[in-house]
């Protein structure tokens, strides 16, 4: 072989060699760039995912921030609602305590009353011996029937007529426009046993609190029905 068959034969060589290596060359290219899309694509992705789970935290915290927002306001409504019903309900208490004022206006019709409280709270105590208190204005009335009270008391309870004492320290008088603050008595009498353990209060205040404490479901259900709010 001489020479130019030698060189020949080294230039196909390298001919052969770079073509192999630039095809060897874009093979990695197209790989690598294969590879960058995918790469890409998956970073892409990624970040979408994110941003979807970013967007829907914030939505969660929207619409818990929403419902929070209207059970505050359906509690404000509820607790207006509420205090408008009791306002109502106090405004009728203190119209009825104003219309007590007018029992013992009377005299005729107070003095039985008083009487039918005393024996009323004789039947409840079952003492042979009790203290009475009064207003100061009403003593004339109860010492009117005091006798008759005890022996009425006698007759329904099958015992003897109890001593009655009336107490020279007396309930508060009527209310008046110049003390509104301070503690008042409508009427009525309270009574207790002479040691004091047993009390029966039965003046027209007290059977107000009472009357209306177990009367308020049915004074709730007429005035406002069964309407929840």
């Amino acid at each position: 072989m001489n020479d130019a068959d030698v060189s020949k034969q080294i230039q196909q060589m390298v001919r052969f060699i770079r073509q192999e290596a630039e095809e060897k060359a874009n093979e990695i290219s197209v790989s690598a760039e294969e590879e960058f899309n995918i790469e890409k694509l998956q970073l892409v992705e990624a970040d979408k995912k994110k941003i979807r789970q970013e967007y829907e935290r914030k939505e969660k915290q929207v619409e818990v921030r929403k419902k929070i927002e209207y059970s505050m306001q359906l509690n404000a409504s509820r607790i207006k609602v509420l205090q408008a019903q009791d306002d109502v309900i106090n405004n009728m208490k203190e119209a009825a305590s104003k219309d007590l004022l007018n029992v013992s206006s009377d005299h005729h019709v107070y003095r039985h009353l008083l009487k039918d409280l005393i024996v009323q709270s004789l039947l409840r105590l079952k003492e042979p011996s009790v203290l009475l208190r009064c207003r100061k204005d009403d003593v004339h009335l109860v010492e009117h029937v005091l006798d008759s009270a005890a022996q009425e008391y006698a007759e329904k309870a099958g015992v003897d007529p109890p001593e009655i004492i009336v107490d020279n320290i007396y309930l508060p008088p009527a209310p008046s426009h110049h003390n509104s603050h301070d503690p008042y008595c409508s009427g009525g009498v309270v009574l207790a046993s002479r040691d004091g353990k047993i009390v029966c209060e039965n003046t027209l205040d007290a059977r107000l609190d009472v009357v209306f404490r177990k009367k308020l479901p049915e004074i709730r259900k007429q005035l406002f029905g069964q309407v929840a709010v």
